[in-house]
């Protein structure tokens, strides 16, 4: 299986693009050098920079030329036996141990992203059960901010503006190659891969700017967007209509499911948000799953506080894994927030739903 990260180089501190060996990262664009320089090539690095991006940005922008070198990289690294042996074409380290490295969102800073929501049609029975104040229609969507973007291992801030933070587990769809109005029957060839998203959510502001028609605080707070670990390329995925989703919450199951349980198929995601225009790199949600602690009967318990551990989980790809925490504030931040917390929580007489 290809799977491939952004990972922080440890003797440098720059972002990389790695491929997944076993327990091992390697170097995507230094491998290939490597690789350019076993056969003889001229300006091996100069080449690899070019056809085999350090970006995972870049490396999608270039397309079909990157995939090729990836392949032939795979394969060349397959072969050996240990791949920390694996070296680049000076001699110098572009194997690390998972365990030593710090994996960043596979693409920390993506095009746009479109969170989807109503493609469980079990999501919006749940919320109808539990007595949600709005109606969760099929292609429902909202924009996440690329600043709220966080990854695998990194902390998740319990915001001072909220009391009901939720989870939200989704398959996220990575854009390869971009283009308008795609037929539902073209869209795969447009699909890079896919990654694990946790569309973290305050409720409560959510709630009340859904009053107005809005969907935007309540979702993009500071490190609201965690995904990752890895992004698993598309003909690696296996059927991509019959994965296993499970969100645990310090080890508790809380959301279980499959995708073969989406009401509409993935080309069809794809197709229907074509209509403006998609890049590589940008990326698609395909929506949640039941058992988020907003729709249960009984919320309390279950939203989430400082100190919990959310482990995201999707076959094939991963377990992308956030702690909870406290936000800390500067002085300046805390008189900022004395002046205006009023402003977000101006019809508190109005709550979510008593508890």
């Amino acid at each position: 299986m290809r799977q491939l990260a952004t990972f922080v180089e440890p003797h440098y501190g720059h972002d990389r693009l790695g491929i997944l060996l076993g327990d091992r990262i390697a170097d995507a664009s230094l491998a290939y050098a490597a690789f350019l320089a076993e056969r003889g090539a001229s300006s091996p690095y100069e080449r690899a920079a070019v056809e085999l991006p350090a970006d995972m940005l870049a490396f999608l922008q270039r397309g079909d030329t990157a995939l090729r070198a990836l392949d032939e990289v795979f394969a060349a690294a397959i072969r050996k036996v240990n791949s920390a042996a694996i070296r680049g074409a000076r001699g110098e380290s572009i194997t690390f141990p998972l365990t030593e490295v710090r994996l960043r969102a596979p693409l920390p800073r993506p095009g746009k992203i479109i969170h989807t929501a109503g493609n469980f049609r079990e999501h919006a029975r749940e919320g109808s059960a539990g007595g949600w104040d709005f109606q969760i229609p099929p292609w429902i969507s909202f924009l996440k901010c690329t600043s709220s973007i966080i990854g695998h291992e990194d902390e998740i801030i319990y915001p001072r503006l909220t009391s009901k933070l939720d989870h939200e587990i989704e398959m996220a769809i990575v854009i390869g190659k971009g283009g308008r109005y795609i037929s539902a029957e073209n869209a795969w060839e447009h699909i890079a891969g896919f990654t694990v998203f946790n569309d973290i959510s305050a409720r409560d502001i959510q709630r009340r700017e859904m009053k107005s028609g809005l969907l935007n605080l309540g979702k993009n707070l500071d490190t609201f967007a965690p995904f990752g670990p890895y992004m698993t390329l598309r003909e690696d995925i296996g059927d991509v209509h019959r994965l296993k989703i499970e969100l645990r919450v310090n080890g508790d199951p809380r959301q279980v499911s499959s995708t073969d349980r989406l009401s509409v198929r993935v080309p069809e995601i794809v197709s229907h948000w074509s209509v403006m225009r998609l890049e590589p790199g940008d990326i698609i949600t395909t929506g949640t799953v039941s058992g988020v602690a907003a729709f249960r009967p009984d919320p309390g318990p279950y939203w989430l506080k400082p100190g919990d551990v959310m482990e995201a989980e999707i076959e094939n790809i991963g377990v992308l894994r956030n702690r909870v925490v406290a936000d800390h504030l500067t002085t300046q931040e805390q008189e900022w927030l004395q002046r205006r917390e009023s402003l977000f929580k101006s019809d508190q007489k109005d709550e979510y739903r008593k508890e």
